[in-house]
């Protein structure tokens, strides 16, 4: 189960990242709901994760895979296409997050 938390609180937190840009520096409410409700959702399902899974490998998870989706996201949305020298970049942090989870003997508490 905390897997499928630690897929939730990846989903929400891409999807409130996605829709800062919307919001138009929080001028616009229904953005804005959608980030803060998306970030506050985040949040939740990451405590739920941390129940099982050590907190080093929940957040080198999180924040790799966060950081892929939210620049496809970035592409689909806005056009906003990564040059090599990011693909790179976003190719050796999910080395890192496949690295950490794979190899780690790190237990939770």
């Amino acid at each position: 189960m905390s897997y499928i938390y630690l897929a939730l609180a990846i989903l929400t937190e891409v999807i409130a990242t996605s829709a800062l840009r919307a919001t138009a520096e929080f001028t616009k409410f229904w953005p804005s709901l959608l980030v803060i409700s998306g970030y506050a959702l985040s949040f939740y399902f990451l405590t739920l994760t941390l129940r099982s899974i050590p907190m080093g490998i929940t957040y080198a998870v999180w924040s790799g895979i966060g950081i892929v989706l939210v620049t496809v996201a970035g592409v689909v949305f806005y056009k906003q296409t990564p040059d090599l020298p990011a693909v790179i970049g976003m190719a050796l942090i999910i080395s890192g997050v496949i690295v950490i989870h794979l190899y780690s003997n790190m237990k939770v508490h």
